[in-house]
């Protein structure tokens, strides 16, 4: 029944899509409880098994979560890293009013002299800064370079209140993982690598930390959002809900959309099979049978969120009698 609500809390903003605001509009009524809600499914939605090019049926579900690292307002001696807001200088352009095929795409760069030049990749801007608002300050280079995998945050700050942070832009680099720096290096197995392991290595060699965090070019810009208890704001514009919102490539699950998830915990190996919201995108987060599995906020969510990389199976509940997305 979670994930019947929690999808339902997108549907406001899916009003304009002609696929879905019908199923939508007949949501709204739909009473409160397990029979009710299984009746609508089964009237108005058809599940499709989602499968790879090769055709196989399972795929990678990693997780995220909403951190919370200390920091503050104003640089200090202990709150030396910047959290950028976006860049004033920096331009997007989409590809797709030029290009139809490459719809979707987006070129981010910036004018020098008379020419428009990508825009800095993540070692030129910490090295030299960028044209932009400083949100906050936290402790550590790591704290801001998981902040940006995640897409969202709080910071921690010393009079006990907290600030929200939502993804806003992104410079334009492809994003690469920092682990698998680690691996193609030797430094690291490949499964061995997850979010703490990466930390406690960076804590390691503190020598090497930009050396890492510089391997990934990417570099993501922030919002300050207002004070809620509810969870981060998705790419389709609503809270997220533990345990229940994925995030997903749009190119194969149309964001707004039901999905049906059939994986397994990271801690213990039990099942999660359930209803979920595709509520939100990620720049890793490629292919059809591919999933970001949203467990909270704070540090218990992180400890799942940070070990997660289980093999999983997606089913996209689709309106009956339409053509499936292409």
């Amino acid at each position: 029944m979670q994930g019947f609500q929690t999808w339902r809390v997108g549907c406001p903003r899916l009003q304009k899509n002609a696929v879905w605001a019908p199923i939508c509009k007949e949501a709204a009524h739909v009473q409160a409880n397990t029979q009710a809600i299984r009746d609508f499914l089964q009237h108005r939605l058809t599940p499709y098994q989602l499968h790879n090019p090769d055709n196989s049926s399972t795929g990678l579900i990693t997780g995220y979560y909403e951190p919370v690292y200390a920091g503050s307002l104003s640089k200090s001696n202990t709150s030396t890293q910047p959290v950028y807001g976006p860049p004033s200088d920096m331009i997007t352009v989409a590809l797709e009013d030029v290009y139809p095929e490459l719809k979707g795409k987006r070129l981010r760069g910036r004018v020098v002299g008379n020419k428009l030049v990508p825009f800095p990749d993540r070692g030129e801007i910490v090295k030299n800064g960028v044209k932009a608002p400083v949100l906050a300050w936290l402790n550590d280079p790591m704290d801001v370079q998981f902040l940006q995998i995640q897409g969202s945050g709080r910071v921690q700050l010393a009079n006990g209140q907290q600030l929200r942070l939502g993804y806003a832009d992104q410079n334009g680099r492809p994003y690469k993982p920092v682990g698998r720096w680690l691996v193609e290096q030797g430094l690291m197995a490949a499964s061995d690598v997850s979010m703490q392991s990466i930390r406690a290595w960076a804590q390691a060699n503190p020598k090497r930390v930009d050396e890492l965090l510089n391997s990934n070019p990417s570099y993501v810009f922030f919002r300050t959002l207002p004070a809620s208890n509810d969870g981060p704001i998705g790419s389709l514009g609503v809270p997220l809900t533990a345990a229940y919102s994925i995030a997903v490539d749009p190119k194969t699950i149309p964001l707004g959309s039901m999905a049906f998830i059939a994986t397994t915990r990271p801690d213990n190996d039990g099942g999660i099979y359930r209803l979920v919201a595709a509520q939100d995108t990620g720049g890793a987060i490629r292919g059809s049978v591919r999933a970001d599995f949203f467990w909270g906020t704070g540090d218990a969510a992180g400890e799942l969120a940070g070990k997660m990389k289980q093999t999983g199976s997606l089913w996209l509940l689709w309106p009956k009698d339409q053509p499936m997305p292409k």
